[in-house]
């Protein structure tokens, strides 16, 4: 675990970065891997199977390494640089 000083002395925990993570936000997935935030929500809207979302109760979550492998498959839900 990595740690930074916070105000008053005290020690905190650094937030993990979702390369390590197993379960990211969406957020935290259009960041990692560089994609299109519209595309990317248009995706979680439609009725297209996914095998990479959970719900944690009303909450939608990625499995990062199975997101991983769909993109294989969807490079154009990639931005454009």
């Amino acid at each position: 675990c990595e740690f930074e000083s916070w105000r008053g002395g005290r020690i905190r925990m650094k937030n993990p970065s979702p390369g390590v993570k197993n379960i990211i936000t969406p957020t935290e997935a259009i960041d990692y891997f560089v994609l299109s935030r519209r595309k990317f929500y248009d995706l979680l809207k439609s009725d297209e199977q996914k095998n990479f979302l959970v719900f944690y109760k009303e909450r939608k979550m990625i499995i990062r390494t199975a997101f991983a492998r769909y993109l294989e498959a969807r490079p154009d839900l990639r931005r454009r640089c």
